[in-house]
């Protein structure tokens, strides 16, 4: 994940979208900050926490010991604990995990020697951790996104999904998203968290929104969703 903060233009009068993605990170570097990300104390407790974590941890262990390599049963237990910390936020918090998706093993790596050493990404470790976690979910409850079967749906996923055979292209990234939004349309919470079932903020006209050509009223923009570059379902 790359690191990242701030609000979503799509979802920013329905929701505020906080992103705590941190490059490199593994599930056992996110267990030593869980408290201070999500505090119980918080007043404010977030409706849904979308949780990835797997795509470093499925790394094979490097020589030396170091690295984001985190055993199987390890990161199973790692994402019990996160899965088990975000239900005690509120009654409300609302959890998805996304498992780790494949990689394209014949560019994975390429260009990086002489900057990262014995970089071991295999789909097969990464089915190993995707099949763990979604077992996991199964067994807790919790909604997961099946990431590495979703991408293997197209034909030139190795291409088309991936910058470099890991990280997310554009491609990609909407695939994530469409799995995502196929969740949000189908899980029975109430209240729904779809944006197409979201309250808009603040949605009522106002006198200083963009004056109409007849010069008569102004436009409210709150619901538009033409001028988007893609249409979500």
């Amino acid at each position: 994940m790359e690191a990242a903060e701030g609000s979503c233009n799509w979802a920013i009068k329905a929701a505020d979208i906080l992103l705590r993605g941190y490059y490199g990170w593994n599930s056992r570097r996110a267990i030593q900050v869980l408290d201070q990300v999500f505090p119980k104390e918080a007043p404010v407790q977030p409706s849904l926490v979308i949780v990835y974590f797997g795509g470093n941890d499925s790394m094979g262990p490097h020589s030396s010991g170091l690295g984001p390599h985190v055993p199987l049963n390890e990161y199973i237990e790692n994402m019990r604990k996160i899965a088990i910390h975000l239900k005690s936020l509120s009654d409300t918090t609302r959890i998805i995990f996304l498992s780790c998706p494949p990689v394209d093993e014949t560019r994975v790596g390429s260009g990086l020697s002489g900057v990262f050493s014995e970089l071991i990404r295999t789909n097969e470790l990464c089915q190993n951790y995707s099949n763990a976690c979604i077992k996991l979910c199964q067994e807790m409850g919790v909604e997961v996104v099946d990431l590495f079967s979703a991408f293997q749906k197209r034909d030139d996923w190795t291409k088309a999904c991936f910058t470099d055979g890991v990280h997310l292209s554009a491609e990609g990234s909407k695939i994530v998203v469409e799995e995502i939004l196929k969740v949000l349309r189908e899980a029975e919470w109430v209240p729904s968290l779809h944006w197409k079932s979201m309250p808009t903020e603040f949605s009522e006209d106002s006198p200083y929104y963009l004056v109409t050509a007849d010069g008569k009223r102004t436009l409210n923009p709150s619901e538009w969703t033409f001028h988007r570059e893609v249409h979500w379902d």
